[in-house]
């Protein structure tokens, strides 16, 4: 295991790009998606959310790779995306049919948790373009040599959109790496995506193909043992179980979380670099408002203090600190701005500021 190899900033390069779907997020607030007759809404995706809290939170140059129908539904998407400072000229836009029969938007509606109710999401995300992406679609290398990233993000999200998917992402990878960007996959499991395709199981098959291409893992396949406390020990294990598996992971990073209720989580994390495990600030009973989207932005932290040439301590204390600041705000993504992140991250408490 070894540090990275980060090429240097400059003008004409993108700090981070990713590849995956961007939906519509459906929030009815405080009430229950069954009774509502209001939502608000919000872009966002697993892979996405981690490049705008890059750019919305950090201010990296970041692009996202996906695909929409071009209908109001996908413009819209395409504005909030614009709005949080992500490049768009990677969209991949297909013809609107007039009904949505051969390809759609995805769309969401999610509803938040709160004490014994846990947040329920129900997709709506079958047939959508970026699932019919297939990988002869786009001259990848092409793209990469255009945008020459020096980090590139991906998951198990996007990989687990069809059966094409795992392809599509491959490309991606070996272009990236042509181009010499890290290459960074996160082990998101949705189960709606594969439910009727060998669930777990066959996702597991499915990152170990894509995992010998990737430089920086978050998360781990399971743990070696139940816990119901943050055992870094346990979790440790894990990690290293992971790194055995695939020696060419050059960092392993994950989140620590102990669900109490929909409220209430602890919160941690910690990475194994150069064969060191440091673990991040620990967040006991963490409340919380908006679940969705801490992970992501964990992500986004961790890597945005790898592009800045900080410490594995920094960077997981960095990566705790956003995740848990964003779940104290509503929507998938980052609404925090680098100086609460920072301070959070060095001690700063719930003071307001005046």
């Amino acid at each position: 295991m070894a540090s990275l190899n980060l090429a240097k900033k400059t003008a004409d390069n993108f700090d981070c790009l990713t590849l995956g779907e961007v939906m519509l997020r459906l929030d009815p607030g405080l009430e229950r998606t069954r009774r509502t007759d209001n939502f608000k809404v919000w872009e966002g995706g697993g892979e996405y959310n981690v490049v705008q809290g890059l750019s919305s939170s950090y201010n990296h140059s970041t692009g996202v790779i996906t695909a929409l129908v071009d209908n109001e539904v996908g413009q819209l998407i395409a504005s909030l995306i614009r709005r949080s400072g992500v490049d768009t000229r990677w969209i991949q836009w297909r013809e609107f049919d007039g009904i949505g029969h051969t390809a759609r938007n995805g769309l969401y509606f999610m509803e938040r948790g709160f004490g014994e109710r846990g947040a329920k999401a129900v997709m709506d995300r079958g047939h959508t373009a970026i699932a019919q992406l297939r990988a002869e679609d786009i001259d990848w290398r092409a793209l990469f040599a255009n945008a020459k990233p020096r980090w590139f993000h991906v998951g198990g999200v996007m990989a687990g959109l069809s059966e094409h998917s795992p392809a599509v992402v491959a490309a991606a990878m070996q272009a990236a790496r042509e181009v010499g960007a890290v290459v960074s996959y996160d082990l998101n499991y949705r189960d709606s995506l594969w439910r009727e395709r060998g669930g777990r199981a066959a996702a597991a098959s499915c990152d170990a193909q894509l995992l010998p291409l990737v430089d920086v893992l978050f998360g781990i396949d399971k743990l070696t043992q139940s816990v119901n406390s943050l055992d870094v020990e346990v979790f440790s294990a894990s990690l290293k179980v992971m790194q055995q598996r695939f020696p060419n992971l050059k960092q392993i990073v994950s989140t620590m979380r102990i669900v109490h209720d929909a409220s209430h989580n602890d919160w941690s994390g910690l990475c194994l670099v150069d064969g060191k495990i440091t673990q991040g600030k620990v967040h006991l009973k963490l409340p919380i408002l908006d679940r969705v989207g801490g992970g992501d932005a964990f992500a986004a932290g961790y890597i945005h203090a790898m592009l800045t040439g900080q410490s594995p301590q920094q960077a997981i204390d960095l990566a705790v600190s956003h995740g848990a600041l964003v779940m104290s705000t509503t929507g998938d993504n980052s609404a925090v701005a680098k100086e609460e992140i920072y301070a959070y991250a060095q001690g700063a408490d719930a003071s307001a500021i005046r």
